[in-house]
């Protein structure tokens, strides 16, 4: 058991995906490596992840919104999610009613009726943990 456990443990330490994000989160790669406390990674991390960008204009409505989402173009960047939601771009906060997690994400305005499907981003998709493959349902708050 516990060799199986070692193995895994390896294979894992291998893999890209882990790689990336242990580069991402401790600022791995070319650049010279920096001391930091775990406290402080910790911390830059969670403020990265809940301080949200600068709000030009809010959303019309107060309160929240449900909306049916699946993915967008995967080769656009950034944080958005396609909706009819809104008549201008928005930042909002995101939240999948059935885990809990929560990202604020840009809100881009797309053509149709209001309940129309949206279309969330790859690095979204991400954020609020959930499968690419996959439609979700998620609640947009106007705060």
């Amino acid at each position: 058991m516990k060799k199986t456990l070692v193995l895994l443990c390896v294979m894992t330490a291998g893999c890209d995906a882990v790689r990336s994000t242990t580069d991402r989160v401790f600022g791995g790669g070319d650049a010279p490596a920096q001391t930091v406390s775990d406290t402080e990674a910790a911390t830059e991390v969670a403020e990265e992840v809940l301080r949200p960008e600068p709000v030009s204009a809010r959303p019309s409505w107060t309160g929240a919104k449900t909306t049916i989402a699946g993915l967008g173009d995967p080769t656009t960047p950034g944080r958005w999610m396609q909706t009819p939601l809104v008549d201008s771009e928005v930042t909002a906060r995101v939240v999948v009613p059935k885990t809990g997690a929560q990202a604020y994400i840009t809100l881009v305005p797309v053509s149709g009726p209001e309940s129309g499907g949206s279309r969330l981003s790859l690095d979204a998709m991400r954020a609020l943990l959930v499968p690419f493959d996959e439609l979700v349902e998620v609640e947009v708050y106007a705060d």
